[in-house]
């Protein structure tokens, strides 16, 4: 058996890995791949595009059992291994992965081998992208720089003659160039405009056969890898985060739905279908949460002398309306229009209600904390819910409140 087969047996580290061991899953091939990553949950697969899982997968594979003789898991535990300092190996590096899928393909045994190294069929199906990810990985950051420089061409023209100059004629290393180029798009709409005039109709076909296929599946592996960030739940989420991932994901749908023909019953229209679907699971049940929020958070206890400032209520309430305004500006590539009418509504009556009860609260108690506490955050949920001038509205009869009592 060859020595790269040699190196895949499996080893004692599998089971119980070292700290030098586990320090790949961090930033698998330090930081190479980077621009082609996409994180879990990904239902879909594109050609540009691969899990984490996946790469980190290949990644400890080949620190654990392919490399190890010159990848130090020291300098992988401490964070001293760069892509600098890997580039000069990467040769060899590949040469060995090469070398043992080529084994494994001639050989059900060392396959059995590699699904248990690898701990999947998916990862062992990605090992050939990967391969291919790895080949391309010094034109990734100049398509990413490309991706930057689009966003400054003024010119239809001069974006079409830029987009011409990818490599159509090869869809694996385009998909993975437009992958990586997308990240750095800040207008999808005018790529994907600028995209039809090329083919010369807005029929997905007629996308496919000019050769501009990578570009949809690139805004659609885009627009999954924002799934993993709507995580809403809790009063501490990152709802700025959460925010911006409905913003990203809006803007990456609205510019294939609102431009592009998409045959019934086709599959690039059975995904967008499923990510509407999968994005919306994960708001809804966050929305059904804001009206309550906002009693709990702005009503007084029945016992003066026991009330007390929910905070984490408080905070939760506050990131619901945001969250809410937001799904307002992005419900046309959502399927939350009953949910959201629902809310909005009675989220409205609610924080009119409360305002109004802690501005006659204000009068009797100016000098209660926590009253105004409360009054200053509903005064925030209206300005978000409403509008400034409904906000500064209230401040002022807050200070009339304050004055007269």
């Amino acid at each position: 058996m060859s020595q790269a087969a040699n190196r895949s047996e499996p080893s004692a580290a599998v089971g119980r890995p070292s700290k030098g061991a586990a320090r790949p899953a961090l930033r698998p091939f330090a930081g190479m791949l980077d621009a082609v990553i996409v994180e879990d949950p990904a239902s879909f697969s594109f050609a540009g595009s691969i899990r984490r899982s996946s790469v980190v997968a290949g990644w400890t594979w080949v620190c654990r059992d392919l490399c190890a003789d010159f990848i130090s898991a020291d300098e992988i535990a401490d964070g001293s291994l760069t892509a600098a300092t890997l580039e000069p190996q990467m040769p060899e590096v590949m040469a060995r992965m090469k070398e043992a899928l080529a084994k494994a393909d001639a050989d059900p045994e060392v396959a059995r081998r590699l699904r248990a190294q690898l701990g999947s069929d998916e990862a062992i199906a990605a090992l050939p992208q990967l391969l291919g990810a790895l080949r391309s990985r010094p034109l990734l950051a100049k398509a990413m720089a490309f991706g930057k420089a689009i966003n400054n061409i003024g010119e239809d023209s001069a974006l079409g003659t830029a987009l011409q100059s990818m490599p159509l004629n090869d869809p694996p290393l385009a998909a993975l160039l437009f992958h990586a180029a997308m990240r750095q798009i800040a207008n999808p709409t005018r790529l994907v405009t600028t995209v039809i005039k090329l083919s010369g109709n807005a029929t997905e076909l007629s996308v496919a056969r000019s050769g501009f296929g990578p570009v949809i599946d690139a805004m659609l592996a885009h627009a999954q890898n924002q799934i993993h960030l709507l995580q809403p739940t809790g009063p501490f989420a990152d709802i700025d985060l959460i925010c911006r991932a409905l913003d990203r994901f809006h803007r990456l749908v609205r510019a294939m739905t609102g431009y592009i023909e998409f045959e019934r019953g086709s599959q690039w229209a059975a995904i967008l279908s499923a990510l509407t679907k999968q994005v919306s699971e994960r708001i809804e049940p966050r929305l059904r949460e804001v009206v309550p929020d906002i009693n709990v958070a702005l009503r007084r206890s029945r016992d003066p002398a026991a009330d007390r400032l929910d905070n984490d209520r408080l905070l939760a309430a506050i990131n619901g309306v945001y969250l809410m305004a937001t799904v307002r500006d992005c419900r046309a590539s959502l399927a939350l229009n009953a949910v959201f009418d629902q809310a909005w509504s009675q989220s409205a009556e609610a924080l009119e209600m409360h305002l109004q009860r802690n501005l006659d609260l204000i009068r009797q108690n100016p000098a209660d904390p926590v009253i105004g506490a409360r009054l200053d955050a509903g005064i925030k949920m209206a300005e978000v819910r409403f509008n400034a001038e409904y906000a500064d509205t209230l401040r002022r009869a807050r200070v009339s409140a304050e004055r007269a009592s």
